[in-house]
């Protein structure tokens, strides 16, 4: 008790251990799954934040590059202003392009922001005026009024488009730099945070496998030690076990002596009541045979059923005779009766001392000798019996042809009258063992009796067929010997199907002996 207390104990602490294990790693993948998530995460909106700072710089590049152009322009207006060169109008004319182009793209990066927007809308005037006094400038030029054209930009002076351009400029670089400050602050902050993150997560990591080297190393240690508790248990175990089998096979050496010893002392004094009875019945004719004589002297004779000639009863006399003749009959009926269950004992407890020696047995072919002994009765009964391909097997060869004897009788004489017989015998193998079904489409047995039909003497439904109710549990008992199992399947009227388990190669000292 305490070996399996301590047992039990060991078993409940390598469950825990493995609870724990499977918790443990469980939680190492969560910490894996929420870093890995949480720094994707980190890193696209440290992405974000980046590409909006370099959105801001982008911003102030187009403005510096937009104020550029606009000088540049202005530039080749003054330079064809002096010298009348066609390359500074080239130059003019692709500045001025510039400029547009230039002034779009701001638009574009800065539509955004709502107060860039305003600020863009601003810009546009004091450029469009700009390019517009320098294409007039150009003009002056072109009709050789280089006069004309320096008196425009004096007055451009005068506008101070420039100045104004200007200032809306730095109104502009003041809101970028307020949006760089707070976009790169953001920026700083998220690749923190992923930092601390990714630190933490590692650290996490680390202890969990941490936590996992220890829990494995005191995993072995418990498997060594609970290896070797198990290989001191099994040495016991087979020691116990040896002892016990000993005991069991004394105790059922014992079982079997006292079952014959019993069934041998009981046939001595049932030979005595069956020749009392005979006696008894012998009696009885001549007493009655003197009782008519005394009341009919004389009277007419009626032969006896011995054949001797006795005197008629009447009355009284004749309905004693009657049950006094009954009482006999029913008496030598158990007597008979006790004599077969006392045979069957008797067999059976030869066939238990039996030893069992395996042999290759061709399975159809012994099969297909019992059905010969037995096709008269099969003819009788309008049945056939059909045997398919069936596996040889290494067993004993009396003890199978007792088993199927057995079975192929029972199907033939629980069949249903009037109705042509249909047995099937076929197997197959599965994981070294051939399983063979015994069907028929007979009377079939009610679901509730489907054990008590191997239990010794019981026996179910009608009983309209001889029989001590001792074939089906001697046949388990065999099936049991040679290492197999035994089961049936049936219903009332929908035949029944006996199914028999036996391995394909059976050693006698598996279940040899009367263990």
């Amino acid at each position: 008790m305490i070996s399996l207390d301590k047992a039990l104990l060991t078993v409940d602490a390598t469950r825990r251990r493995a609870i724990g294990q499977i918790l443990l790693l469980a939680a190492g993948f969560f910490v894996l799954v929420a870093i890995s998530t949480t720094s994707v995460i980190l890193v696209n909106q440290s992405r974000k934040d980046n590409g909006w700072v370099v959105h801001t710089v982008q911003v102030e590049n187009q403005m510096n590059a937009l104020l550029l152009e606009v000088h540049r322009a202005e530039s080749a207006t003054r330079g064809f202003l002096l010298t009348s060169e066609p390359r500074f109008r080239t130059e003019y004319e692709t500045a001025a392009a510039a400029v547009v182009a230039d002034v779009n793209k701001l638009k574009s990066l800065t539509g955004d922001n709502p107060v860039q927007i305003e600020n863009v809308k601003r810009l546009q005037q004091p450029i469009d005026g700009r390019l517009k006094e320098f294409a007039q400038a150009i003009d002056f030029v072109n009709r050789k009024d280089t006069a004309g054209g320096i008196a425009v930009m004096r007055e451009a002076v005068a506008h101070n488009l420039t100045q104004r351009m200007s200032d809306v400029v730095e109104d502009m670089r003041v809101e970028e730099g307020r949006l760089f400050a707070q976009r790169t602050g953001t920026a700083d902050r998220t690749q923190q945070l992923a930092s601390i993150v990714t630190v933490a997560g590692s650290g996490l990591v680390i202890a969990l496998a941490a936590i996992s080297i220890l829990l494995v190393r005191r995993s072995s240690r418990a498997r060594d030690d609970a290896e070797a508790r198990l290989r001191d248990s099994n040495l016991n175990l087979e020691a116990t076990v040896d002892e016990r089998t000993a005991d069991l096979r004394e105790a059922n050496d014992e079982i079997q002596r006292f079952a014959y010893i019993v069934s041998h002392d009981l046939r001595s004094p049932l030979v005595n009541i069956m020749g009392f009875t005979s006696e008894l019945e012998q009696l009885r004719g001549e007493i009655f045979r003197r009782i008519a004589k005394l009341d009919h002297a004389g009277a007419p004779l009626a032969p006896a059923d011995g054949g001797e000639v006795e005197p008629l009863l009447e009355g009284e006399d004749r309905q004693l005779s009657q049950d006094f003749a009954e009482a006999l009959g029913f008496i030598k009926s158990s007597i008979g009766k006790m004599d077969r269950l006392i045979s069957a004992i008797l067999n059976l407890t030869r066939e238990g001392r039996r030893e069992f020696h395996p042999v290759k047995i061709d399975t159809r072919e012994l099969i297909e000798g019992i059905v010969a002994t037995v096709a008269h009765q099969a003819s009788e009964a309008q049945a056939q019996i059909r045997i398919e391909p069936l596996p040889d097997i290494v067993s004993d060869r009396l003890a199978i042809e007792q088993i199927f004897s057995n079975l192929i009788d029972n199907a033939l004489k629980y069949l249903k009258p009037g109705v042509p017989g249909d047995i099937t015998i076929h197997a197959r193998t599965k994981l070294g063992f051939a399983i063979f079904e015994i069907a028929d489409n007979g009377r079939g047995i009610d679901p509730k009796d489907h054990q008590r039909i191997f239990d010794l003497f019981r026996r179910a439904g009608i009983q309209d067929r001889p029989g001590q109710g001792i074939g089906l549990a001697h046949v388990r008992a065999l099936v049991r010997r040679l290492g197999g199992t035994m089961s049936v399947a049936s219903e009332l009227h929908h035949g029944s199907t006996f199914t028999i388990t036996l391995p394909i190669s059976w050693a006698a000292s598996k279940r040899n002996g009367n263990t």
